[in-house]
């Protein structure tokens, strides 16, 4: 069986981004890299509620409103694929984060992303959360 990951993309009203630096150890996928927080979700798990559990387990903001954005295959060297299901919602600007998991968690400027040790697909995928939230706003 194939693993489930869920994983959240919360835009700041400046298009920003909060991103997690993973821990540099051996046993984590993406080690030492900046991702949405996010994690495995447990057997008969629905995969919105895994996000917005590990979520809240990893930056302790209760997301109140999930957007569905993207599945795909996540394929890291030396590791088997696995499904990750990315969703994303707007900062409410009210919550407090907090970095309960890895290195460091703080909100990333689009522009400045270029600077950011980041998986390949996240630029495309943060761009598309960016469209989908801007149209939202205009409706």
């Amino acid at each position: 069986m194939t693993e489930r990951v869920g994983a959240v993309i919360l835009l700041r009203d400046d298009g920003a981004a909060l991103l997690q630096l993973r821990d540099c150890k051996e046993g984590l996928r993406h080690a030492g890299m900046w991702v949405p927080p996010g994690g495995h979700a447990e057997p008969g798990e629905a995969i919105e509620t895994c996000a917005r559990r590990e979520f809240l387990e990893e930056t302790d903001y209760n997301c109140s409103d999930l957007q569905w954005l993207i599945d795909l295959e996540d394929c890291v060297d030396k590791w088997p694929p696995y499904q990750l299901t990315v969703f994303w919602t707007c900062y409410d600007g009210v919550q407090k984060i907090r970095c309960k998991e890895g290195q460091a968690l703080e909100f990333v400027r689009r522009e400045d992303a270029c600077f950011y040790d980041i998986p390949s697909y996240l630029i495309n995928i943060w761009d598309m959360a960016l469209r989908v939230a801007k149209k939202g706003v205009n409706q």
